[in-house]
């Protein structure tokens, strides 16, 4: 029975069991599916039932659903839509103030120079595999905002990557100019070449495949071919040390110019991979947070560390989001979509405690910190920015002829 109970069989039809619970509480409450599947996950994870735990198995196949979440929606995007100059201020100040509130508000309560630096390094990360998510199910992807967010967020991360080289840096005592350059141009090229290998190299060779006779008996060929470049691309921005849902992301941007006659669709196949494995990645987040290993103490420092995570990414990136043109509504869904953590700030957290730098009870801090973020974006969406749109069409989103 133990064999059984600990084999993947069971795990995944667990999760997949639990997945369909967070559909059913998300209805009941009527907020968003990611609401759902991470209060599910809250619930049936170590904070509460204890039915399932954040094991190897659950955490490599959130890994995947993050990726393949990502690559859908780069689909939906166009690299010259979200690659403007403003992205690129609202990235810098979203990572620099609330690197510095995150500094601040730990020496405030006592915490020593180091543990406040990589603090304040968790906070500088987005995750946009919730606000993206978010976005898709209220059919806003293609909005001003969307592409700031999803443009900002893109090199939000490699300035991401570029403070926590330099904040490890200055902990350990050894800071290299030539190692924070070397870092910056890699990851800066990383994602230039692979955006223009992707469009064309591999969009141009694929559109040619799709002709030939061994495609036309083989259709789901290219579809194979699709999300093994998805996987590759995750690995390659890993290597370089971003985090692999920018790598997928890209690799679905890849896929703009391709025009597919005799194949399967890749994106067809990719959602229904998307259904499955994203549900799982976000009931992850639920079970990975534990509530038992709060104090009171912790308790105080994560209201306020929550606080100004928050606050730190609505101004740093809603003020230049209005600032570059953008109305206030944008501006402030900017700022929101940007303050998710998520797993980026929790694999900063990993990273801290492995280094010794925080103890176990700042990763705890963390980790609710990243799952409190991840949380206030689909709920201040779905109930404050496009509560008109949701009540209006009774909890659905509408379509384009709806709306009308």
């Amino acid at each position: 029975m133990e064999s059984l109970l600990a084999s993947p069989e069971f795990q995944m039809m667990l999760l997949l069991f639990f997945a369909l619970g967070g559909y059913l509480v998300a209805s009941r409450i009527n907020q968003s599916a990611v609401i759902g599947l991470i209060l599910v996950g809250l619930i049936v994870g170590p904070s509460f039932l204890g039915l399932i735990t954040y094991t190897d198995f659950v955490s490599s196949l959130a890994h995947l659903g993050a990726v393949i979440l990502l690559f859908v929606i780069g689909f939906e995007f166009n690299i010259r839509e979200i690659a403007q100059p403003r992205n690129a201020l609202i990235a810098l100040v979203g990572v620099i103030l609330p690197w510095i509130g995150g500094w601040w508000i730990s020496l405030l309560f006592g915490y020593d120079s180091p543990t406040a630096i990589f603090i304040g390094i968790a906070l500088t990360a987005t995750s946009i595999a919730i606000t993206a998510q978010v976005l898709k199910e209220l059919g806003k992807l293609q909005t001003e905002a969307a592409k700031a967010i999803i443009g900002a967020a893109v090199i939000d991360d490699v300035l991401g990557l570029i403070a926590l080289s330099v904040g490890t840096e200055v902990v350990t005592g050894s800071v290299s100019a030539s190692a924070i350059l070397f870092t910056t141009v890699t990851a800066f090229a990383f994602i230039g070449i692979g955006i223009a290998f992707g469009m064309f190299v591999v969009s141009r060779f694929l559109v040619r495949l799709d002709e030939t006779p061994f495609v036309q008996k083989f259709p789901e060929f290219i579809f194979i071919f699709a999300m093994m470049l998805a996987f590759l691309y995750a690995i390659g921005a890993e290597l370089v040390g971003l985090s692999g849902i920018v790598g997928a992301f890209i690799a679905g941007v890849s896929f703009e110019n391709v025009k597919l006659r005799h194949s399967r669709d890749p994106k067809e196949g990719a959602e229904y991979l998307r259904i499955i494995f994203a549900a799982i990645f976000f009931i992850s987040l639920g079970i990975i947070a534990d509530f038992h290993a709060l104090t009171a103490e912790t308790v105080v420092f994560l209201a306020a560390l929550t606080v100004v995570a928050i606050l730190t990414k609505l101004i740093g990136c809603g003020l230049p989001a209005r600032l570059s043109g953008l109305c206030t509504k944008d501006a402030l869904i900017v700022g929101f979509g940007m303050a998710p953590r998520g797993e980026v700030a929790m694999i900063v957290a990993l990273i801290g405690l492995d280094m010794g730098v925080i103890g176990q009870d700042i990763f705890v801090v963390l980790v609710l910190m990243s799952l409190f973020t991840t949380l206030i974006t689909p709920i201040v969406y779905r109930n404050w920015f496009y509560k008109e749109e949701y009540c209006t069409y009774g909890g659905e989103v509408p379509s384009p002829a709806e709306a009308k």
